[in-house]
């Protein structure tokens, strides 16, 4: 009834105004009385989200946690991995035990409609693939026919696999496994023949866990699109605005040329796009709830997205996986930014 009140008395701006209000800032507030951001990320994906010996987690996808907690808390330091299952991964973010998923997720219809939660950007422009052993002798995945598949249960590549095989007339024995650190460890054991995956899955995989990276390929086809990206919960769209242009901060960054390492003597631009993305001119952080200084903490944090890339997955990382789709558009990629403004 109070809110038809509002429609009456004051007109749609007003009560579009008073939605937003009585849901923003719910996850914010969360975060900001725990100290920390709580980040669901992979079990073990080099380039993406992986802990190193010291148990530091390294990769986009834990890069990507970082901004956030620079966004909300000015501190990348004040985040809490919790590795999880592509079966644990939905259930956690729904049940609150995670602020965002952030876990090489394929973005999907069915993710954004039917789970109570939904994708805030992608982050890498991905296909699924195969891995083979060289020895296998196989140039095409059309030569799989009566192939042992390893491949994760509840995953968007478990039905993409039913499908290529059942639209190319090919069989297979699928071998489900849903730890992805056992699954690695019964294809490289030789227990399949094939491991399906994102093809950044399957080029982190080769080149962290086989005794000899080489003996592997990744064979050309890509049997479905898969856009990864960060999902959270579709009742707080305050969140997901912030995790949204979070990505963007990132991407739009790279394009204007600011830099973790030259972010702090940009203070004196007269460049309308970068003043804004920087807070040099108010109203940004304040629309989302957020210090003014919010992108520039978090380039400073972590780097535009070109920064990120080359640290995690590019050509000086053992992942060597070239920008492609991951270009910004006017390099021949699909990055694009919308207008901070």
């Amino acid at each position: 009834m109070r809110l038809i009140s509002i429609l009456k008395t004051a007109g749609v701006a007003a009560a579009l105004a008073y939605a937003s209000a009585s849901t923003a800032g719910v996850t914010v507030d969360a975060i900001k009385k725990r100290g920390e951001l709580v980040c669901g990320v992979s079990q073990g994906s080099a380039g993406l989200s992986i802990a190193d010996k010291q148990g530091r987690w390294t990769g986009l996808d834990a890069d990507l946690c970082r901004a956030l907690a620079a966004a909300v808390l000015g501190d990348p330091e004040k985040t809490r991995f919790v590795p999880l299952s592509s079966q644990q991964r939905f259930p956690a973010l729904q049940g609150g035990e995670i602020d965002v998923l952030n876990r090489n997720t394929t973005i999907t219809s069915g993710r954004d409609a039917g789970l109570g939660i939904v994708s805030a950007g992608i982050v890498f422009y991905d296909g699924q693939g195969f891995l083979v052993p060289r020895k296998l002798g196989v140039k095409s995945a059309t030569e799989l026919d009566g192939a042992q598949v390893c491949v994760q249960p509840g995953t968007v590549n478990e039905q993409n696999l039913v499908d290529y095989f059942k639209k190319n007339k090919l069989t297979y024995r699928p071998v489900v496994i849903e730890n992805l650190v056992e699954l690695e460890q019964a294809f490289y054991a030789g227990r399949c023949d094939v491991y399906l995956s994102d093809a950044s899955t399957l080029a982190a995989s080769r080149a962290a866990r086989a005794a000899n990276p080489d003996d592997f390929i990744i064979l050309p086809e890509r049997i479905n699109k898969s856009p990864l990206g960060p999902f959270v919960r579709q009742d707080d769209p305050n969140w997901t605005a912030i995790v949204r242009w979070t990505v963007n901060a990132l991407v739009a960054a790279e394009e204007l040329g600011i830099t973790s390492r030259n972010v702090d003597s940009q203070t004196q631009t007269t460049d309308a796009q970068v003043r804004r993305l920087l807070g040099l001119d108010a109203g940004i952080g304040k629309s989302f709830g957020l210090d003014e200084r919010w992108a520039r903490n978090v380039i400073k944090a972590v780097g535009n997205y070109g920064e990120v890339w080359d640290r995690n997955l590019g050509a000086a990382t053992p992942l060597k996986l070239e920008r492609g789709l991951n270009a910004q558009w006017n390099k021949g990629g699909l990055l694009y930014s919308p207008p901070f403004q």
